[in-house]
């Protein structure tokens, strides 16, 4: 996986907005494009891409854990933000963007230290001005689900130029 080492290698958003969300998102999964610099921090990757699903896969690691040694509750949101909002941006063609509104979580139980998971993120509706999807986490071995969520996006059409 390539990762998005400095800013300028950012991707320009003329060159976001030439490509639909799907071709864009399949680019950073077949590793055309890099993917975001938060993969990296947070030790997951996007896993499978299809339209309106997108799985993430990862395993957190003792620096995401809280002062009493479990997962921090933002390495759950910030995986799911990531699955849900890429669900969104997969349905979205050729020059618009979006953005999260809002998300909410829940975390069902922790999940230990160096146990895969996978994160999906399924669209429930995309449409000219919002995106609204949900999500969760399951272990890849035990199956378990670990936490839940669900975001809406705002789809936006920046103005020419």
């Amino acid at each position: 996986m390539r990762v998005i080492e400095k800013i300028e290698d950012m991707p320009k958003p003329e060159e976001i907005l030439a490509l639909s969300g799907m071709e864009f998102i399949k680019g950073i999964l077949a590793g055309d494009l890099p993917a975001p610099p938060i993969a990296k921090l947070m030790n997951y990757n996007m896993h499978e891409v299809e339209p309106g699903r997108v799985v993430f896969r990862g395993e957190p690691k003792l620096e995401v854990c809280n002062p009493i040694g479990s997962v921090h509750g933002g390495w759950y949101g910030t995986l799911l933000d990531s699955a849900m909002a890429c669900a969104v941006q997969t349905m979205l063609p050729k020059g618009t963007t979006y953005t999260t509104l809002e998300y909410k979580i829940n975390i069902i139980r922790s999940i230990p230290i160096g146990r895969m998971i996978d994160c999906t993120g399924w669209t429930d509706h995309v449409g000219r001005s919002t995106g609204v999807s949900h999500g969760e986490i399951r272990g890849v071995e035990d199956g378990k689900l670990y936490a839940t969520g669900s975001t809406t996006c705002i789809v936006m059409t920046p103005p020419a130029g």
